[in-house]
């Protein structure tokens, strides 16, 4: 995979940044090779996307500076480059993808559209080329349907199927490096193995070199030639990937490679109290053509689920992106319109009215998949936090409501002094934290958790689901738990539903569905997580 090179394609030294006069990265150096992948791993907040980010000058001027640094690309020096030359190497000769879709893609445009853009601009194209290639990119990235999605809006598609979308706008102009911040985050273990073969392939037929910034060192291993393993700001260790696994030489490193989910969910009891049931949940979207807008069918997103969460249980949702996991998880707590038996602590909710079901909602909370689309930009930490507490009336002073707000973001492991700071100021793990605070704040009866662990470096992940058992096992918390990592709802559910195109193909307990899966799907399904944990842990673990 390695192209030797006489000089490097990319050549990043002794670069630092800051942000006013805080310092988010310090004296940070690395190469990227022409054909060469290289890996930037490190907790949430050390500096990998700062870094990436200095590349192509992404970063909020004037509130970030380089007081040092070279970056140069073919021996050109970019940093400092006028911003007409910087708009040509954008997206033509450095593409980049980045962690969070929602916030990237315009909300008003279609795909179609905003794929088409960057084809324009670099390739000239419109017309029928135009939207050929647009249609090929989506069917190159997986996207199914492509033709009949052109003019879908992001809001219209799921997380995964969003990040698709951004690694097509990415490849769209065959770039020479291609910066991948985090680009399987929000994919099932399915299409993250399908999006990694397809960078891989793409890398041996172009020669494209990737820098790949993630928290998963399995992936690390299986698509990187060699690794910068960062901590506040600064490069503590590098080398090749079979030697740094083989044989890491910071303890830093040591820890990050020991970090996964461990642990086993608390016992299944069948006489605990259920908290949440639904009886053959339906919702469909209508699809509607012609004239008169008639509906001529449906999307059935989820299609007659039937489910039951118990008081200190939790129940798994998996499956691929588009599924209708996160659909089922907003019917299920009436932010959806749906038919079919709602029930919530015994009581039917799905023919309650806005206003009766309020008062229901401080025990039935959500933590959602993109944190940053969560959180209100315009409010600190400590305003979000406290914002369900107001609207319920449960605090009122001043002194007792930053009390509790502290106590909360220690529970997430986050300073109580940041409550002031605002939500762009956090790394997209810190953000994750502060929306799972908010929702535990009000200390709910049921919480939703729709992938709440994805934008987590391994560390961190271990963290939150030892708290998640910790806090479960403290308050009896029913969880329904929605993810692609199923290492993670091994460690932390009781009771696994498997779904596909808005069915339930298999249900049962945990142990049962991992050691003897029934059902094909499920079978793809755990084999793609167990080869993508097989390359972390050196051997598929059962």
């Amino acid at each position: 995979m390695t192209a030797a090179a006489a000089a490097p394609l990319l050549e990043v030294r002794d670069l630092s940044v800051y942000f006013g006069a805080l310092p988010a990265v310090a004296q940070v150096s690395f190469t990227l090779n022409r054909g060469e992948t290289l890996a930037l791993v490190g907790e949430s907040g050390s500096g990998k996307s700062v870094s990436a980010l200095s590349i192509l000058q992404l970063l909020p001027y004037p509130h970030a500076r380089h007081p040092s640094g070279s970056i140069r690309l073919r021996g050109e020096e970019l940093l400092g480059a006028s911003p007409t030359r910087l708009r040509q190497v954008r997206g033509n000769q450095i593409a980049m993808v980045f962690q969070e879709p929602m916030t990237s893609l315009n909300p008003l445009h279609s795909i179609e559209k905003q794929i088409g853009e960057t084809l324009m601009l670099h390739k000239g194209l419109s017309g029928a080329r135009l939207r050929a290639r647009v249609c090929e990119l989506l069917e190159l990235v997986g996207l199914p349907d492509a033709t009949r999605r052109l003019n879908a809006l992001p809001h219209e598609l799921s997380g995964g199927q969003r990040q698709r979308v951004m690694i097509a706008m990415a490849l769209a102009n065959d770039p020479d490096i291609l910066i991948a911040d985090e680009p399987t985050t929000a994919l099932d273990v399915t299409i993250q193995a399908q999006i990694l073969k397809l960078l891989q392939d793409l890398q041996a037929r172009f020669g494209l070199a990737i820098l790949f910034i993630t928290h998963d060192l399995g992936l690390v291993r299986k698509m990187a030639d060699r690794v910068c393993v960062m901590r506040a700001g600064a490069v503590v260790e590098t080398g090749a990937v079979a030697e740094l696994f083989a044989d890491p030489q910071q303890p830093y490193t040591r820890q990050l490679l020991a970090a996964e989910p461990r642990g086993e969910p608390p016992p299944a009891l069948e006489n605990a109290p259920e908290v949440l049931a639904s009886e053959q949940l339906k919702i469909w979207f209508p699809l509607r053509r012609g004239l008169f807008g008639r509906v001529m069918e449906h999307i059935k997103a989820v299609d007659g689920v039937s489910v039951s969460v118990r008081e200190g249980q939790t129940l798994g949702v998996v499956g691929e992106s588009g599924s209708g996991k996160t659909t089922l998880g907003l019917g299920l707590l009436r932010l959806l319109a749906s038919q079919g038996a709602i029930r919530f602590m015994g009581q039917r909710i799905d023919g309650l009215s806005n206003a009766t079901l309020r008062p229901l909602r401080r025990g039935m909370q959500i933590v959602f998949q993109d944190p940053y689309g969560s959180l209100n930009p315009r409010l600190s930490v400590g305003e979000i936090v406290a914002e369900g507490l107001q609207v319920h009336g449960l605090i009122r002073a001043r002194e007792a409501l930053r009390a509790r707000i502290s106590q909360a973001l220690e529970e997430v492991g986050l300073d109580p002094a940041t409550q002031d700071r605002y939500p762009h100021e956090f790394s997209g793990g810190q953000r994750q934290r502060i929306a799972i605070a908010r929702a535990l704040v009000l200390q709910p009866r049921l919480l939703v958790l729709d992938e709440p662990t994805s934008a987590l470096d391994v560390s961190v992940q271990a963290q939150i689901v030892d708290l998640l058992r910790d806090l479960q096992h403290r308050y009896r918390l029913a969880y329904v738990f929605i993810s692609h990592d199923l290492r993670v709802v091994r460690a932390l559910a009781n009771h696994v539903l498997v779904m596909k195109s808005g069915r339930v193909v298999e249900a049962g307990p945990t142990r049962q569905i991992f050691a003897a899966p029934q059902h094909p799907y499920t079978q793809a399904l755990l084999a793609a997580a167990l080869n993508l944990e097989a390359v972390g842990n050196g051997a598929v673990a059962t």
